[in-house]
């Protein structure tokens, strides 16, 4: 069974739109990208024309010379001897930092509007080849994730309606029915093992092994080392920080200290190695604010941030063998609060939010910050039985001039408020989204 992506849905979206750029698809490896975007060509076009340029270097000299469209056209349909359709033509060009010139094409080739192309590389953010000319305004960018948990519970069978029970049920602050919360709490605990890269996933439902699963998994952590060797400009550094991501995530304090790497690291030495681990895709930083305000950007310190690993899954491949089955046993004597919070992490990065915690002496350590609308929404992740203890967040709550009236703490109880306190069940955090303001306005009446 092919796996349901959200992002078929926004390629649709870019398609049928009248004004369509070259659409920029990018994330870490092995998240999906190269093969949704084979199935959506292949779908939704009468021809698709794919090039990989580190599988086909010879492709590059396309656009050695002059890059007016008619001359990128002509050189396009003499290197592959394919037909090119107006109008029912997608161009893939994949691994498209290794040419450098063809991304500078796309201004051409956008404005000369006979076909649609779609660019897509893993390592876009770190790119060791300098762009001549980048096509601003010529491009639409795209950032797939792996999977979310709500695509993960459709790849292995949960029921559409039973999900949107679950929402509906979540926005009236009702309970769950019992029998679908306890399903669904194991569905999640499984998801925290299998995690949602793509490859994981379907051997999953191929073999209902484990073993197999983090066979892949651990290939694809190799792989990631793989590219640190290859395309880190600091390799040895930025092969330290993916590497202690695991242990650091582990430690009661989440918080990333560079003291562990080396006693003499200093953060102005290391900034840009993290960069690298982020901008790559694999890790996703979570910033300490100096306070619960809103823009939370403003308030962000970056020489303090946790740091999370862009799968939860690859999370819990570099974990023993044990833990990983006593948390599908429900066994919660296990710690792990890392894996917990990694998940929420990285479900909220796919729903687009900026990664923020609080975490003050004289009020304690609340897990997550996130702006929801016109607020900031203080979230706590709570792995055990005691989840009803909050501290930090009832500190935080306490402050007036903060003006916060909602928090949101992630447990394995049902839905449930108690004051400003919202209780949701750990897989009810797919239902976090951002709200969208007014794309237009009356611009009289705003102007009164």
């Amino acid at each position: 069974m092919a796996l349901q992506r959200k992002a078929y849905d926004d390629f649709l979206k870019w398609k049928s739109a009248p004004d369509r750029r070259a659409l920029l698809v990018t994330g870490a490896r092995q998240v999906g990208k190269t093969y949704l975007i084979r199935e959506f060509g292949r779908n939704e076009y009468e021809v698709f024309l794919e090039i990989n340029f580190i599988e086909t270097p010879k492709a590059r000299e396309i656009f050695e010379g002059d890059l007016d469209a008619d001359t990128l056209v002509a050189n396009l349909t003499a290197f592959t001897k394919v037909p090119l359709v107006p109008g029912q033509t997608l161009v893939f060009f994949d691994e498209i930092q290794e040419c450098p010139r063809a991304r500078t094409a796309m201004k051409f080739l956008v404005e000369d509007g006979r076909f649609d192309y779609i660019e897509s590389g893993s390592l876009l953010g770190v790119s060791y080849k300098e762009v001549p000319s980048y096509p601003v305004g010529y491009e639409q960018h795209l950032r797939m994730y792996p999977l979310t948990l709500r695509e993960f519970f459709d790849a292995i069978g949960q029921n559409d309606q039973t999900l949107e029970l679950v929402r509906e049920r979540m926005r009236n602050r009702e309970p769950i029915p019992t029998a679908i919360h306890e399903r669904l709490l194991r569905a999640f605990s499984l998801y925290m093992v299998v995690g949602g890269m793509p490859a994981a996933v379907e051997r999953f439902n191929e073999t209902s092994d484990l073993s197999h699963v983090l066979a892949v998994q651990q290939d694809i952590v190799d792989l990631y080392r793989q590219d640190i060797a290859k395309y880190g400009d600091d390799r040895p550094h930025i092969k330290m920080i993916f590497d202690a991501i695991p242990e650091e995530l582990d430690k009661k304090n989440k918080r990333f200290k560079l003291s562990d790497l080396a006693k003499s690291a200093r953060m102005e030495r290391y900034a840009s190695d993290f960069m690298w681990v982020a901008d790559a895709g694999v890790g996703l930083p979570c910033y300490n604010v100096k306070a619960p305000e809103l823009p939370l950007s403003l308030n962000a310190q970056h020489n303090l941030f946790k740091l999370f690993l862009c799968d939860v899954g690859l999370l819990s491949a570099q974990t023993s063998g044990d833990a990983r089955f006593d948390l599908l046993q429900g066994n919660l004597a296990v710690n792990w609060g890392s894996m917990l919070e990694n998940a929420i992490a990285q479900e909220l990065t796919a729903h687009g939010f900026d990664l923020r915690y609080f975490d003050k002496a004289k009020y304690g350590e609340v897990d997550f910050v996130i702006e929801k609308g016109s607020k900031a929404l203080p979230i706590e992740a709570k792995s055990g039985k005691d989840y009803e203890k909050h501290k930090a967040l009832d500190n935080v709550m306490a402050v007036r001039e903060w003006g916060i009236d909602s928090a949101i703490v992630f447990c394995r109880g049902n839905v449930r408020e108690e004051g400003k306190v919202l209780y949701l069940p750990w897989y009810a955090v797919m239902f976090i989204e951002k709200e969208r303001g007014p794309q237009k306005i009356d611009l009289a009446e705003f102007l009164g």
